[in-house]
């Protein structure tokens, strides 16, 4: 009898471990009960918010119009690549809509910037819980009357780069501490991907890419940087 309830109390503080464990927990760049598109889905490819920059001499950060237009180029060819390989089915704005939705862009890009700080910073507001829980709100859904797709992909990206006179200064600074470490400031890559939902505003994927490596003026390294900053898009295979 001991033995039989000794069995007894080891499989019932099993079967209570076996409840208790918790669930596996959710991905923090996925919105609580999201885990993937549907197949079949529909989703408008935004055009990528892109700057690029040059850093001076005194470390001011100068806007560069031509790496601009080819950064822009070679990324949005490298996202057409991507968009293939992941089976993506997309809809594509026309010059005029896309010039439309120009505020909307920018509202994502303001909105991507405070999940970066506020997500996956060490600002965390106590309102979230921990989970990606954020919205680009009503005006999303004029993208969704311009297409009738029910997705869009939003991209944010900023890379700076330092200039000859940046790297002499840099050189003379070391000389002069005496070859003592010192800070510098290079160039810095940031981007910002988030999968929306046009119904209701909400982001449902969120990935962001800092990093001190990249060029977005070649076409191959534009091409990586896609890869990263897309790196487990949440798609049904």
């Amino acid at each position: 009898m001991r033995l039989c309830g000794s069995i007894g109390g080891v499989l019932g503080a099993a079967m209570l471990a076996v409840v208790t464990i918790p669930a596996a927990a959710q991905s923090k760049n996925l919105a609580p009960g999201f885990s993937a598109l549907p197949k079949g889905a529909r989703v408008v490819i935004m055009p990528t918010d892109i700057e690029l920059f040059s850093i001076s001499g005194g470390g001011v950060l100068e806007p560069k119009a031509d790496w601009t237009e080819a950064a822009s180029k070679h990324f949005k060819a490298a996202m057409i690549e991507k968009k293939q390989k992941l089976g993506l089915s997309s809809v594509e704005l026309t010059s005029k809509q896309a010039d439309e939705a120009e505020e909307v862009n920018a509202l994502h890009g303001a909105i991507a910037r405070a999940i970066n700080i506020h997500h996956f910073g060490t600002l965390a507001l106590p309102s979230k819980d921990g989970k990606l829980d954020w919205s680009i709100g009503e005006p999303v859904k004029q993208i969704r009357e311009m297409t009738g797709a029910d997705y869009a992909l939003f991209s944010w990206v900023r890379d700076s780069y330092t200039s000859d006179e940046r790297k002499a200064a840099m050189v003379a600074i070391a000389v002069l501490s005496l070859g003592r470490v010192i800070p510098t400031a290079g160039g810095v890559q940031t981007g910002y991907a988030s999968l929306v939902d046009l119904n209701t505003g909400r982001v449902l994927w969120f990935n962001r890419l800092q990093r001190g490596s990249g060029d977005l003026r070649e076409a191959e390294k534009a091409a990586e940087t896609v890869d990263a900053l897309l790196n487990e898009f949440p798609i049904t295979k």
